[in-house]
């Protein structure tokens, strides 16, 4: 058997949406090791959920640090842990140019909306946003980082219906269970040696 693809999470919030890849290695459905959770917020739901997992926690104060001397401590730790991939989920920092340059090729983030469409904004107000326009289709991007917040080569997506009652709750609900779906689906491909950047299309 291959080894395993060693995963870091980088999180703010309580990374719902990975709930399904961690059930998935366990069921031995993915080839891969999540080896720890990072988190810029000390309390986060998400450091918890990795507890509950049996994963590694690991909480990088910001406090008194600039974007580079976070990014600094941040990349020291996924150098020393061997990280093959890291998946920003609900991670809500801006990433320095030093960390694109070294790890923009290994780094996918999720995004709440069909890319380029409502890019830029975070969690429940890419939601509010798509209800306001009255568009009848939303979903998810999952995408490698650039410099650019959510302008990086798109790796998948998937679409989800609005309904006509929906609401931001409602549709949040959907739109990260599609979530779960891709980043599973994407990280088992990239276990796989598929989705290298090279094979991306930009």
């Amino acid at each position: 058997m291959k080894r395993k693809l060693r995963v870091a999470i980088l999180v703010s919030t309580n990374a719902t949406s990975s709930q399904q890849l961690i059930d998935d290695i366990k069921a031995g459905k993915v080839n891969a090791k999540i080896v720890c959770f990072i988190s810029d917020k000390e309390g986060c739901g998400a450091l918890q959920r990795a507890r509950d997992n049996n994963i590694e926690d690991i909480f990088i104060d910001p406090k008194d640090k600039t974007r580079e001397e976070f990014d600094n401590e941040l990349m020291k730790i996924l150098q020393e842990k061997n990280i093959d991939l890291v998946l920003l989920i609900g991670y809500m920092r801006i990433l320095s140019k030093e960390f694109v340059e070294k790890w923009g090729k290994k780094t996918m983030n999720i995004h709440p909306s069909l890319l380029p469409a409502f890019a830029g904004g975070m969690d429940k107000n890419v939601h509010e946003e798509v209800l306001k326009s009255g568009v009848k289709k939303t979903g998810c991007t999952l995408h490698f980082i650039t410099e650019k917040p959510d302008e990086g080569p798109i790796v998948m997506q998937e679409e989800v219906e609005v309904a006509p009652d929906e609401i931001v709750e409602s549709l949040k609900a959907k739109v990260q269970q599609k979530e779960k779906e891709i980043i599973s689906k994407a990280v088992k491909s990239y276990s796989r040696g598929k989705l290298r950047d090279r094979e991306i299309k930009r």
